[in-house]
């Protein structure tokens, strides 16, 4: 943003003095926001307004339809849009000030009416006049000069998001949820829109493109200015659709002031009530909200997938319900215009977990799968850290398409470019670092290329590390920042798992050694058992009464217990005391003995026939008596 924006948007955020006190940080964005789009609106509206007052005082004599008197008050403002009233902001006085503003508001056309009722402005307009401050505001705002020949439409679409930004971080809300840094913005659109000579070059050439998580409009506003700088004679068409009604107000109103057709501007559920259905691109961007879970339309998005596969957008598979970035680039590969029609190219920034998440089998990998076993995947590139205004995690673009060039057929191209940054001077959120045009340049340029770049070093300052805290004596030193790149065929990032079966080999053997550890009952008693036995009862006779009796050395017992086996709680030591554990532990004990004098202390290799030498052997037992004699003799 230059010095001139910045100030321009500390300027209109100024109104937040006014409204200090009398409203709460988080909503002055809801009342600054629409008052600036009004303005700018009235801007742009204002070398055509005689016509359109003159065209309105002609129709109305006449009997016609208001759809019909639309049409001719389009084409006398010659915009998208227009004003009826009489009014505006300089003129609509003090007295009845609340009245006259509700009313030139709803003045506009259809289209632009209706970016203010998803804004709520009218609930505004009645707490500020009630406060007193309706009036203050509306000159506050009429004082900023935003006609398109002082503030033009690329440095309007700056201010509106850096008014954004103050508004989602004055809310406690993320950033990111309504806008794209304008770097990574850049960055997506340079290498999406590269490799389209004729929409470059040739007069007339006619491009969509589609954002299905449009926000305020960024990326549609980058693409459609990348291509007209370099071909003022193309035509580009904007499609998108977002979910937060703020975010489309400022959207649509930004496709208004452009001359898009604002009814390709829809409001609602990309996933589960995609609004532009039949419809195909030539170009996608998008940035998809990262890790957000999709249960809320669970049942749609299933049902589309079992009704419809392959025929709807989710055949491949679906991703885990925790995350559904999967399925917003599955969305937009179901968009791709036809190859027969020219085809069309995907520029989607995705967090790491879709590179990985999954493994083979699941539903990210079958979409994956599908991906690179179709040939739709071009290129991915990694991103540095810190890019976002709502997170600092690791990011990348990827750039997918169905009309790929014949060197790139069967390959993925995988860019490195996390040290490709400068540091900010003041962090905005958690975005502390941003990519300027060189670095843009570096990352376009080696896409374009389609070679593999080995690791070179960058010109680019060591990250300077914080002074505060406890250094270490021998600092470690900061590795050089580089800058590489490799092809790889498809077939390379392929995987599949195998799951090896074998039955169980299990060997039984009545030794006395096996048959000993039956005297201790099973874990956790086990180890305690066998100490006690070991210090206190190596004379105790098996027929004897005092077989497992420690009231004698009790007391010890239980210290030695508190101090080597304090994990045991009370109820164990309990049973580790008691004689009645100790002779039915002796009674297994003497029953596997039988057993042994049956079926002798040879070792057999095969457990399918314990069963059978058991029932021959004919001693009596209960079920738990026989699963643990089995575990200690196997």
């Amino acid at each position: 943003m230059s010095q001139s924006t910045n100030n321009l948007a500390s300027y209109i955020w100024s109104l937040a003095d006014l409204l200090r006190g009398d409203f709460r940080q988080s909503q002055y964005g809801r009342i600054i926001l629409p008052f600036t789009l009004l303005r700018r609106l009235e801007c742009v509206l204002e070398a055509n307004k005689p016509a359109v007052l003159e065209e309105l005082a002609r129709v109305e004599k006449q009997d016609m339809s208001e759809d019909v008197k639309e049409k001719f008050l389009l084409r006398a403002s010659r915009l998208s849009f227009y004003n009826t009233s009489k009014m505006s902001l300089a003129t609509l006085g003090a007295n009845g000030i609340k009245d006259n503003l509700e009313s030139y508001i709803q003045s506009f056309s259809k289209d632009a009416r209706e970016i203010f009722e998803h804004f709520k402005f009218s609930e505004f307009i009645s707490q500020l006049n009630d406060a007193n401050l309706l009036f203050k505001a509306v000159q506050q705002v009429k004082s900023h000069d935003l006609r398109p020949d002082v503030v033009s439409n690329h440095d309007m679409g700056l201010v509106f998001e850096e008014l954004i930004r103050r508004f989602a971080e004055g809310s406690n809300d993320t950033a990111g949820e309504h806008f794209t840094p304008r770097d990574i913005v850049d960055l997506t659109t340079s290498l999406v829109f590269m490799e389209d000579d004729d929409a470059l070059t040739k007069e007339g050439i006619i491009r969509t493109i589609y954002d299905p998580t449009a926000g305020t409009g960024g990326f549609l506003s980058a693409g459609m200015e990348y291509v007209l700088k370099l071909n003022p004679a193309a035509v580009m068409r904007a499609f998108g659709q977002e979910l937060n009604p703020e975010s489309y107000a400022i959207c649509k109103a930004d496709m208004l002031i452009k001359g898009q057709d604002v009814t390709n501007i829809k409001l609602g559920n990309t996933l589960s009530q995609d609004q532009l259905q039949n419809e195909r691109f030539d170009y996608m961007l998008s940035n998809p909200p990262f890790g957000v879970d999709w249960k809320k339309i669970e049942k749609e998005i299933k049902d589309e997938n079992a009704l419809r596969g392959h025929e709807g957008r989710f055949g491949p598979g679906l991703p885990r319900v925790s995350d559904g970035s999967l399925l917003f680039l599955m969305h937009l590969l179901s968009k791709l215009r036809d190859t027969d029609k020219g085809g069309g190219r995907i520029g989607i920034i995705l967090n790491g977990s879709p590179l990985f998440t999954g493994g083979a089998g699941s539903g990210e990998s079958e979409i994956r799968r599908y991906i690179l076993e179709s040939d739709l995947l071009e290129a991915i590139v990694a991103l540095p850290t810190d890019m976002f205004y709502n997170t600092g995690i690791s990011t990348y673009v990827w750039i997918l398409s169905n009309k790929k060039d014949r060197a790139r057929k069967g390959k993925v191209q995988l860019i490195n470019g996390t040290d490709l940054y400068s540091k900010m001077r003041k962090s905005l959120g958690s975005k502390r670092k941003w990519m300027d045009e060189t670095d843009i340049a570096t990352i376009t340029r080696c896409f374009g290329a389609f070679e593999p770049v080995e690791a070179q070093s960058l010109d680019k300052p060591v990250d300077e590390k914080s002074n505060r805290g406890r250094q270490s004596a021998a600092p470690k030193t900061e590795a050089p920042k580089t800058f590489a790149a490799k092809v790889f065929d498809f077939h390379e990032f392929g995987y599949r798992r195998l799951t090896i079966e074998r039955p169980l080999r299990e060997s039984y053997q009545f030794s006395n050694e096996r048959i000993e550890t039956l005297r201790f009952a099973p874990k956790p008693l086990f180890a305690v058992m066998q100490w006690i036995y070991q210090t206190y009862g190596s004379d105790w006779n098996e027929d004897g009464p005092e077989y497992g009796v420690l009231d004698d050395h009790a007391d010890l017992i239980r210290v030695h217990i508190k101090a080597e086996f304090s994990e045991l709680k009370e109820a164990h030591i309990k049973d580790a005391l008691d004689p009645k554990t100790w002779r039915a532990q002796l009674k297994i004990m003497q029953t596997a003995r039988a057993l042994q004098a049956r079926i002798g202390t040879a070792q057999h290799d095969d457990m399918n026939g314990f069963a059978r030498q058991l029932k021959v052997a004919g001693v009596g037992m209960d079920t738990p008596t026989k699963a643990q004699i089995t575990a200690a003799v196997s």
